[in-house]
């Protein structure tokens, strides 16, 4: 019965403290993790269609994640900013995601190149000869006979190839709304822990973190800070939302096609496995000829990095009046 009252009071102060919350729940940005999508084995998409680069979206993503990291930290270098890979080496999601939470980051960038599907062409290049029988039959009943005569004919020889796609243009993808419950199990468990079933709890992750704020403080093995947990997880949302939103602003700014902030209805795994706002970029379609060009050069990476930082530095701005009482969620 005790516990059912502290349980009910905790609730209680909760619901009715809830601007105090979203208050506190607004940090500020200390560290920044970005992610080069795919890398080593995983070569992610590729540029394999007809008068394509042939290039690999893990050497695009890693190209211009550290260009990114380098335009942080020189505007923002009081924030550590963290790549999760520096090199072409293989990350699985959950150790993309380990990296992020262990390192307590209050922001995730996820860096990679869109694809579809692409459509298969054919065409004639030459002819060879092939030897065909016309048959013949002659007599009837028991005496009917049959006969072949030889005769060539030229048939056609056909290449295949496959077609670069029509799409391109670079779009924004956040967690899904219907997937707060699995923010929810990431603020939960332990740090990048994959879904398999039911999650195995570690227990040792839910004694309270000794730092020095109240998020960080938090037991979420009590039912009384579960509900806590909730209006964290939403409130990532809602950040996520708003980063996305000026990330799809500054490219808009660059005369490339923006494509709009989305969701996928799967879900993207390693945003929902990370404590924390967390948004994934698709720079441009690797399949596309344009967009392939694009992202494998200098300049087009070094702009889509600016654009990048420069959402970033706005989201912070806004973050940091916010914190300070000035609204900055509403800009």
């Amino acid at each position: 019965m005790n516990r059912l009252l502290i349980v009910f009071s905790s609730v209680i102060s909760i619901v009715f403290v809830s601007p105090a919350i979203l208050a506190q729940a607004t940090r500020p940005i200390k560290t920044i993790i970005v992610d080069a999508g795919h890398g080593g084995k995983d070569f992610g998409a590729n540029g394999n269609y007809e008068g394509g680069l042939k290039s690999h979206e893990k050497d695009i993503t890693l190209g211009v994640s550290l260009k990114l990291v380098n335009e942080l930290k020189k505007r923002l270098p009081e924030v550590n900013t963290i790549p999760t890979r520096t090199t072409d080496i293989y990350q699985s999601p959950p150790e993309k995601a380990d990296i992020a939470n262990s390192n307590k980051g209050d922001l995730f960038v996820c860096i990679h190149a869109d694809a579809v599907e692409l459509q298969t062409g054919r065409r004639q290049i030459g002819t060879r000869q092939e030897t065909r029988y016309k048959i013949k039959y002659s007599g009837k009943g028991k005496r009917k006979k049959k006969s072949s005569t030889p005769y060539t004919v030229a048939v056609p020889v056909y290449e295949y190839y496959k077609i670069g796609c029509g799409r391109n243009g670079t779009s924004v993808w956040l967690f899904a709304a219907h997937k707060t419950s699995e923010k929810l199990k990431a603020l939960m468990r332990q740090e990048g822990e994959p879904e398999q079933g039911d999650e195995v709890v570690d227990d040792s992750y839910h004694g309270a973190i000794k730092e020095d704020s109240l998020y960080d403080n938090m037991d979420f093995s009590k039912p009384e800070f579960q509900m806590m947990a909730k209006v964290y997880a939403q409130r990532y949302q809602e950040k996520s939302i708003k980063l996305a939103e000026i990330v799809n602003e500054e490219i808009e700014k660059t005369g490339r096609s923006s494509l709009g902030v989305n969701q996928r209805q799967k879900g993207i795994w390693v945003l929902q496995a990370t404590k924390m706002p967390a948004i994934l970029i698709e720079t441009g379609f690797i399949c596309n000829h344009e967009d392939e060009l694009y992202l494998n050069s200098e300049q087009g990476q070094q702009e889509m990095a600016e654009s990048i930082a420069n959402a970033v530095v706005r989201y912070k701005e806004q973050m940091d009046a916010a914190k300070n009482g000035q609204n900055g969620l509403s800009k």
